[in-house]
């Protein structure tokens, strides 16, 4: 199977212009695209890591990728997809992130020998002046269209700075500038991001000619990947730091029954020849599959050795096996007993499973919380100092989970 055939294939293509133009691209290694990575926390999440796993599959079939680290455009702000302006951040905290990106970056692509280029958006853009780019680009810009753009939609009714409405001018530039600079013609993204991309190509057309071939494909991943990324308890980063390789690991392993196949194909590399085989799984089976998907999927982020000890992990809590060293632990020291023993609720709160007392009585009360294995139904119950040195595993819920041992 060609390339752009195995990416429709794997459910990534959503939107495309010039169809034929870009498979023949794609599937001969002629392209050279870009996506944006706005800068606007100190690591990447889930949703990226859709981006950078198509970045990375593109890039094995010889195409060559363009990773944007947008620390200009996160000066201004993506209103895409929000219902509310993105905290300001100040340059200094952008270019922290920045750096944090460029170094997750590294570990999915391959940008020795000019294989692939990493660059930052303020490079171009801080210089210009603004006349000026109202004068060179402003003209190719309807008002009306801009908004009826969906990225600007949503947020006609609360308000939408001018700030922000100048984003998408933004991030057409951007295209623009790097099809004539480094020779990208080609960008991907998200369905939210396709008013922005059509900017880019419609600039391109207009500033340069009908014949400059600038082409733009939208794609399922970042879209569903924002809807992954997020949990009950926030988002699911790729820093194993914020995310440990065991909570991601635990991620994808409790990913719902139905999402589970549509995860195989766009995030792995499995064969879809293998996956379709998956299809026919049921049951139990389907546990299998998502075992397989966790790993994976965190030997790709963590690699091999990490991937390993969060299997094991995982088994030691779930199946009765294995080994627990290396699942999510809280270390408590002597200060935090009173009378050489500390209480259930005061345990969760300090273990991160619940945000208050309050959160953990009720937790309790409604029976959804256990240690090693036993239900706990006193919210005044302790557990003594010899207990904690052995170490106990609290879960809360049945994906939430934490062993305490005191240090």
């Amino acid at each position: 199977m060609e390339m752009y055939d195995e990416l429709v294939a794997r459910g990534l293509i959503a939107q495309v212009t010039n169809e034929d133009e870009i498979r023949e691209m794609v599937n001969n290694g002629k392209a050279t695209f870009y996506i944006g990575f706005d800068c606007t926390a100190d690591s990447l999440h889930v949703g990226h890591f859709m981006a950078l796993c198509l970045m990375k599959r593109l890039q094995m079939a010889g195409n060559k990728p363009i990773a944007l680290i947008g620390d200009g455009t996160t000066l201004i702000g993506d209103p895409s997809g929000r219902t509310d302006m993105r905290k300001m951040l100040d340059e200094e905290a952008i270019a922290y992130n920045a750096e944090c990106f460029k170094k997750q970056m590294e570990k999915f692509i391959d940008f020795s020998d000019g294989k692939a280029l990493m660059l930052r958006n303020s490079a171009w853009l801080k210089p210009l002046n603004y006349i000026e780019l109202l004068r060179e680009v402003g003209a190719c810009f309807s008002v009306n269209n801009m908004l009826r753009a969906e990225c600007y939609k949503q947020r006609m009714e609360k308000g939408l700075s001018f700030l922000e409405f100048n984003y998408m001018i933004m991030q057409s530039y951007d295209f623009y500038y790097m099809f004539q600079n480094y020779g990208c013609n080609m960008q991907f993204g998200g369905n939210d991001q396709w008013s922005n991309m059509l900017g880019g190509t419609e600039l391109i057309r207009r500033k340069l000619g009908k014949d400059a071939h600038a082409m733009t494909i939208t794609l399922l991943l970042n879209s569903e990947g924002k809807k992954m990324g997020k949990t009950a308890s926030g988002a699911v980063w790729l820093d194993p730091n914020k995310t440990s390789p065991f909570e991601f690991y635990q991620y994808w392993r409790n990913v719902n029954d139905e999402d589970v196949l549509k995860c195989l194909r766009m995030l792995t590399f499995l064969p879809l020849e293998q996956i379709e085989e998956m299809a026919q799984w049921r049951d139990s089976q389907l546990n299998k599959a998502k075992e397989i998907l966790a790993y994976e999927l965190t030997a790709l982020v963590h690699g091999d050795e990490e991937a390993k000890k969060a299997e094991a992990s995982s088994k030691a809590l779930f199946g009765g096996s294995g080994d627990s060293e290396n699942m999510p632990t809280t270390e408590l020291c002597y200060a935090d007993l009173v009378d050489d023993a500390v209480d259930i609720m005061t345990l969760l709160v300090k273990s991160g499973l619940c945000a208050s007392k309050s959160d953990a009585r009720r937790n309790i009360q409604q029976g959804g919380v256990s240690v090693n294995d036993a239900k706990v139904s006193d919210i005044a119950k302790v557990f003594t100092a010899d207990e904690l040195k052995e170490g106990i595993v609290i879960k809360r819920g049945k994906k939430n989970f934490n062993k305490v041992i005191l240090k």
